[in-house]
């Protein structure tokens, strides 16, 4: 999987995942299946997302017949000419 970010998001976000003492990886997975999830969970090992976590949400929906693949090479195609 790829996910383009602006690099200052990129940047405070490690620096919070540092200071959180977990890894990015994980909190962004969390915080996607806080999105998700139907129901609440309990389970122990779920990470609570921060208000600054929520906060780099865009609201941004892609549209349903999106063709990511597409969207990707022809990115890349323009990168690299």
């Amino acid at each position: 999987m790829t996910v383009k970010l602006n690099k200052d998001v990129i940047d405070r976000s490690k620096d919070y995942a540092s200071s959180q003492k977990k890894s990015l990886s994980r909190i962004m997975e969390s915080y996607l299946k806080s999105l998700v999830s139907q129901t609440d969970t309990t389970d122990n090992e779920e990470i609570k997302i921060s208000a600054f976590v929520k906060s780099m949400s865009t609201g941004n929906h892609l549209p349903v017949d999106i063709d990511l693949k597409k969207e990707y090479s022809d990115y890349l195609s323009e990168k690299y000419k």
